[in-house]
């Protein structure tokens, strides 16, 4: 616990909370189409991404704030909060503050909503790629389907990592690619036929995401597998990686613990990033270490 008071003020690099010019402006094509996707979602957004995905993204999320074990006093900073769902489990878990962070101004009209009147919890539109806070911010760190959206992925980890303490934790939920190959037909199947026919049932704007989902998800670990990103995490300088698939592989929950900084010295004599070679812990429902297809 870093012995900060609720307030923000202190960790933000300039007083202006509005958004950057670079999500006003929306950014590169691939920011471009996250803000149209999700610029229509957040009326039933809560409701639809846990009966679409059939009740495993709240249970997903809960497991999210659990890899993280936030401590009473602790101060976290929510990237790609969206409607507040990670925000909220984090309030009810711990007596801890939130600020959360999102691009889209819509879906933080409904966090807003949400979290009216409650002096534990700030909201800021911004990036993830470019954090306006000075180093060692804050205590812990969440985001949540978030790598997919951005251009580098690598450089985003860095960012992240830049604003948590030494010791502090960051624990990420993303959609995963099921490895077992029954799971992964079945998987392919409800994102090629199912997703989108019960999404067009939804609204035109749920149908649209039915059809982005799956291909995105493949596409964007045939570019980054699983092992590539563990890597961006250490090479941030984030230690103690835990891996663990949710529901036969359809997420993935990844924690970790930030390390101390490197100092130049460091750097040039320890190989890989700060040294840190070892392989992530995959964990399984039971919480034992091992490969993990489902929890």
């Amino acid at each position: 616990m870093s012995g900060h008071p609720p307030s923000d003020a202190d960790a933000v690099a300039s007083n202006d909370f509005g958004p950057t010019e670079d999500v006003a402006a929306g950014g590169s094509p691939r920011k471009r189409e996250a803000l149209e996707l999700f610029s229509e979602l957040p009326r039933h957004y809560d409701l639809l991404s846990s009966a679409l995905s059939f009740g495993q993204d709240p249970r997903w999320r809960r497991a999210l704030v659990k890899a993280l074990a936030p401590v009473p006093g602790a101060r976290v900073l929510d990237v790609a909060t969206g409607t507040g769902m990670v925000a909220a489990e984090l309030l009810a878990r711990t007596d801890c503050t939130v600020l959360g962070i999102d691009q889209s101004a819509q879906m933080l009209g409904a966090a807003r909503a949400r979290f009216a009147g409650n002096d534990r919890v700030e909201l800021l539109e911004g990036q993830a790629e470019a954090l306006p806070f000075i180093d060692h911010s804050f205590d812990a760190l969440t985001f949540t389907y978030l790598l997919r959206y951005v251009d580098d992925p690598a450089a985003t980890m860095r960012e992240l990592a830049r604003v948590v303490r030494p010791g502090g934790r960051v624990a990420s939920l993303e959609f995963y690619v099921p490895p077992w190959r029954p799971a992964y037909w079945a998987w392919r199947f409800y994102t090629a036929v199912g997703l989108p026919t019960l999404g067009r049932l939804a609204s035109r704007e749920w149908a649209e995401v039915g059809r982005f989902l799956g291909p995105s998800i493949r596409g964007f670990y045939a570019q980054h597998p699983l092992q590539r990103i563990a890597g961006y995490w250490r090479e941030a300088g984030l230690i103690d990686l835990t891996l663990r698939r949710m529901s036969l592989g359809g997420g993935v929950v990844i924690s970790a613990t930030r390390g101390i900084d490197a100092s130049p010295a460091d750097e040039a004599t320890s190989p890989g990033a700060g040294g840190l070679s070892s392989e992530p812990t995959e964990r399984g429902a039971s919480g034992e270490a091992g490969d993990a297809r489902g929890a």
